[in-house]
Formats: structure tokens, sequence, C-alpha cells
């Protein structure tokens, strides 16, 4: 799991939801299952989601206007545009910059998260390394255009004292370009300051510095378990790039990978030992950097997609364009199509897809047309097949939303406790539980 967040440039909006690009680094991954195990995988889902139902209903805002230090505009009514489960918590992000927090056994409201009066909260990431919630928050002190970060131990949270955590990352000028990206595989904190254009890499556990890279023609930096790419500013005819330890920020390779001079680059993706390069007009070029070989996958066979997710354990790759999803390995071939899983956000936005812990499901919110009644639905990341789908209407057609009409603008699974928590425009919460 990784989450980038970047520096605002001091406009602050109420409605609008985070954007496919920046977001869609951020699922949920982690082992894959053997292909041993599917079938008995694909059973236990169709299980667990079986006779799944909304259990509870929870309109954060009748707890959001009830609160005295709170920012005005943090009290309008907005949608949910992201939601986080730990332990026996849940967290609800409004677009309006407000973030409650619930017990997860009681439904009950434990506080809001929210620092000060003028702030606004843009993002949430869980740091199980040390058992603590991250906000990052903008300020209307400095026209909401500088990310500030926060640590809440979690215990602090169930006790109602959220104000009791710290600042961190306090040393960084976090405004635009700026930005903060929490890596929960390597353990790690990736920063880039604007004001004096360093990067930083963070221990996560304590926030204590491990090194720094000052190289001023770096544009670009990119993480995968282990190491880290480095894209330099691009040279007549290739691009430098740099492999280098995530660990200490050693050197362990160095590549000048060749461009066609006049067409810009789409993407410049790695995932362990391989880099996927594609420019605008031109085929998929899959590297591998340890042997220098390339496979081609023909333009019309891979157009660029909105974006993708890697499956690290299986060495699988995920492609999201125009509301479908694919699988892909890195012999250049697509290896599933997903059956009736045609997402309905319009751009791509994680916050309503959610992958789970061994990497064998997907669970996203899908709509075949504009005014029939969406679903989520929870499909076999190896076979594509739909196993399970929790419908937002009932058998006469009547949305189980809070509002008629409603769509689903977050979701979340928490796989330890078997629920689904989904958010809707109009600021509520559901609870899907068997």
């Amino acid at each position: 799991k990784r989450r980038r967040v970047v520096g605002g440039n001091g406009e602050v909006s109420g409605s609008s939801l985070p954007t496919a690009a920046g977001l869609l680094r951020h699922l949920r991954c982690r082992e894959m299952s053997t292909s041993a195990n599917r079938a008995m995988v694909r059973e236990d889902a169709s299980f667990r989601f079986k006779n799944m139902d909304i259990a509870a209903n929870l309109d954060c805002f009748s707890y959001i206007l009830g609160t005295k230090d709170l920012s005005p505009g943090c009290k309008c009514r907005s949608v949910i545009v992201e939601i986080v489960s730990c332990e026996n918590l849940l967290f609800a992000l409004t677009a309006s910059g407000a973030c409650v927090a619930y017990n997860c056994d009681t439904k009950a409201p434990l506080c809001t998260l929210n620092k000060g009066t003028d702030g606004l909260i843009r993002s949430l990431f869980y740091n199980r390394s040390n058992h603590s919630l991250i906000t990052v928050s903008v300020y209307r002190a400095d026209n909401y255009g500088t990310l500030h970060c926060r640590s809440i131990p979690l215990d602090y949270i169930r006790r109602g004292t959220p104000e009791l955590g710290y600042p961190i990352f306090e040393t960084e000028s976090l405004k635009w370009p700026g930005f903060v990206e929490f890596d929960d595989v390597n353990a790690k904190v990736l920063t880039f300051s604007a004001s004096d254009r360093r990067y930083k890499v963070w221990d996560i556990s304590n926030y204590s510095v491990l090194y720094e890279i000052t190289k001023p023609t770096v544009l670009e930096v990119k993480i995968s378990p282990s190491i880290m790419l480095l894209i330099h500013k691009r040279a007549a005819g290739h691009v430098p790039l740099e492999i280098v330890s995530m660990e200490d920020g050693k050197l362990l390779k160095s590549i000048m990978h060749p461009l066609h001079r006049s067409k810009k680059v789409d993407f410049i993706e790695q995932f362990n030992e391989k880099l996927l390069v594609k420019q605008e007009g031109g085929n998929l070029q899959i590297v591998d950097i340890r042997t220098n070989d390339i496979i081609e996958v023909d333009r019309q066979d891979f157009p660029t997609p909105s974006a993708f997710i890697f499956l690290y354990e299986n060495d699988l790759f995920l492609t999201f364009r125009d509301g479908m999803v694919s699988v892909w390995n890195f012999q250049g071939q697509c290896v599933t199509s997903f059956e009736d899983h045609k997402l309905w956000c319009p751009e791509i936005n994680t916050n309503n897809i959610y992958i789970t812990g061994k990497q064998n499901l997907i669970l996203s919110y899908c709509k075949s047309m504009p005014y029939s009644g969406g679903s989520i639905n929870v499909s076999d990341v190896f076979t594509g097949k739909c196993v399970a789908k929790l419908s937002v209407e009932d058998a006469r057609g009547k949305s189980l939303l809070r509002d008629v009409g409603e769509e689903v603008t977050a979701l979340f699974f928490n796989e330890e406790r078997n629920e689904v928590y989904t958010g809707c425009p109009s600021g509520s919460i559901q609870v899907w539980a068997n």
C-alpha cells in the first residue's frame, strides 16, 4: 500500500473527488494466494459475502454539526471521499475536510480528528508500524497551500483525545510541487520539499530521517519493494534512470533508456526488476533491468491506461481504462478480463476500489447504465469471475442508501470483521454485514 499526497495550489473545493492518477497507487495490496488455493478462495468469497446487507447507516454530519471546534466549511454537508478501518475503529473523511472516528463495535462516534478551527483534512493513512493514524491537513492561515502531517496513536482516538497527537515532518516545505508519500510495504515515508527540491526517506515507525536525495536533475521517484527508481531530466534521445536501494539510497544500477525525440512520455513505471515505458502513440516496452531484454506490446493491444496497480507477489499488474479492468503479466499478455465489472466512477478513484490482503479479490462500485441500480461487485482477480454482488437496491428497485438516487463514493472492506463500509454524497456511511 502506498499513498502520495501532493501540496495544493491554495484552492479548496468542497465537492471534488480525488483524481485518478494521484491516488491509484494507494490500494490495499499484500500477499497473493497460490493457484492450488483458488477454488477454495472462490468458495470462501461467495460464503463471506452471502446474505450481506446494510446493518447500520451512520450520518456523519449529525455528529459534525454538533462539534464546536471545527471550521465552518467543515460543517457543509458533503460527499464521503475516503473510508479507513483498522482494529476496532472506523474513519470517515468528507470532501469538506472533516474526519469522524467511530467505534466499530457500537457504531457510536468517538471524536473528530481535525486540529484547530481552520484546518481541513485531505487524506488519511493507517500506520500499522506504530498503531497510529496519520492525517494530512491544509490550513486557511497559508491559503490551504501547504500539507501538515500529524500522527495520532489509536489509543488517543479511542479515548476521544486526538489533540494529543503530534506533528511530523515539520522541517519540510510541503507546498506544491512538494509531497508526502507513505509506503507500507517498505515501512518508509518519502517527502519532497518544494523550497530546496530535496527528497528525504524516513523510517515510518519513528519518523526519523534515513537519507536524502539532493540530485537536482531528479524529476520523479517511483517506489518498489526494496528499491527506488530515480527518473532524471530527459536528455537528447534518452532518459537517464537510476535504481537505488530503498534502505540506504545507494546506487545499484544506472540506465540510459532510449526515447523517440519528438514524442512525450506517457509513463515510466518500475515493478521489481522490470520497467514499463510507453511514449505517446508508441508500443509498451517491458524492460528487464538485469539483462536489458525488451518485450514490446503493440499499442493497439495496450492503449495507455488511466492508471494501473502492481500485484507484487504474483508478478501481475492491473490496468484501468474506460471503466474496465484487466490483468497483465510481464510477458505482455492480458491474462484476465473481468466480467460484469464496469466501474461507475468516470475517473478512476481508488477510494471506491478495494483489493484484499491476499490480492485475490477486487471490490468495486459498478453500474452498467446511468439510470440503473448500482452494485458492489466482488470479482476474482485470477479468473475475472464475479463471485458476489451487493446490490444498493432492494427487490422493488428502491435505493438502500440514505437518499434515493445516491451513488457509492467511497468503499472499504474490513477483512477481520467481514464488514463492508460505503460512503455516499449525502455524507453518510453504510455498514454492510451478514
